[in-house]
């Protein structure tokens, strides 16, 4: 039987598994995950005024040197967006409170506002320029500048990042394997444990269910549009947007798992899958990953090996044909 533990975290619940043969590793290991998990909210949550991505707002519209951390989440962000032309998009903070996102999930102060009006010059002439906003962030090594009016929004990508951390961290630190979830985002390092690492694949209790097992150094991540939903003015939301319209991606799939080398991979497809609805077969047959999509009525695709049947195979790197 594994070692685990787990707490709430970022409205969700973060886990740690090690194999039985490292139990007695567990509380360093837990240890590690709250270390990386408190120092990235530390350095780019928009839910606390003392983060440093917004208690730096006002450097950030000119240019500042920012930490290593901060740098790297962002970077991370501007690649997600490069490689999905746009449709995992890092710059839709101010577009989700103006949903209500933060009202229905967060405590944010006198922050939850809607504050991407055009008040000065620089916001002027950052709204004259028709590149998307993301395109328009400026960041060289540590130097970052973010448009006036822009508000990052880092989380799906720095949620990843985090469980990326968080596993290799463990492994760094105490020489064993380890997986971390974070959500649905699932990480592991180290050696495999005995049986291998075995993720059960299933959004709500409702929905199918498939067992997969995941080489070590792979991840795995589940987006959803089932989960962190609310309502305004009487319209459902879910908290994928589509950056063409500022609105909820049409819910196509209740969830799309896409298994990668690291979570951010697999995150950023999965992400990007449901913003593209019907399109998202074709981007994830031509990635060449394993991934699950399951449709609104309940349909279940399989792509890029992954399992056909209920039951343990694996969707590692075996996985990648496609």
């Amino acid at each position: 039987m594994r070692a685990a533990a787990e707490w709430a975290l970022w409205t969700t619940t973060a886990r740690v598994v090690l194999d039985h043969r490292d139990r007695r590793h567990l509380a360093a290991a837990e240890a590690c995950v709250r270390e990386v998990t408190d120092a990235v909210d530390r350095a780019c949550s928009r839910f606390r005024d003392d983060s440093e991505l917004v208690a730096r707002t006002a450097d950030l519209e000119h240019g500042a040197e920012v930490s290593p951390l901060l740098a790297s989440l962002v970077h991370q962000a501007l690649d997600a967006a490069r490689l999905t032309d746009g449709d995992v998009d890092p710059t839709l903070g101010n577009r989700m409170v103006t949903l209500g996102y933060d009202a229905a999930f967060h405590q944010h102060g006198d922050r939850l506002t809607d504050d991407a009006g055009v008040t000065d010059p620089a916001a002027l002439a950052a709204a004259l320029d028709t590149r998307p906003a993301w395109q328009r962030i400026l960041l060289s090594g540590t130097f970052l500048r973010v448009p006036a009016g822009t508000r990052l929004d880092l989380g799906a990508t720095a949620k990843a990042a985090a469980a990326d951390m968080a596993a290799a961290s463990i492994t760094a630190r105490l020489g064993i394997g380890a997986l971390v979830s974070l959500g649905g985002d699932v990480a592991t390092a180290g050696p495999d444990p005995s049986g291998g690492w075995q993720v059960r694949v299933q959004d709500l209790e409702t929905d199918p269910l498939d067992h997969v097992r995941v080489a070590s150094g792979w991840s795995i991540a589940t987006s959803s549009t089932q989960k962190r939903r609310w309502e305004r003015d009487g319209h459902a939301m879910h908290h994928i947007l589509d950056p063409r319209w500022g609105l909820p991606a049409e819910p196509v799939w209740r969830s799309v798992t896409v298994v990668a080398p690291s979570c951010v991979t697999a995150n950023t497809l999965s992400t990007a899958a449901v913003v593209r609805g019907r399109r998202a077969p074709e981007m994830l047959r031509a990635s060449g990953h394993a991934a699950r999509l399951v449709g609104a009525s309940g349909e279940v695709v399989r792509l890029g090996g992954w399992p056909v049947e209920d039951g343990l195979q694996r969707a590692g790197a075996a996985g990648r044909a496609a």
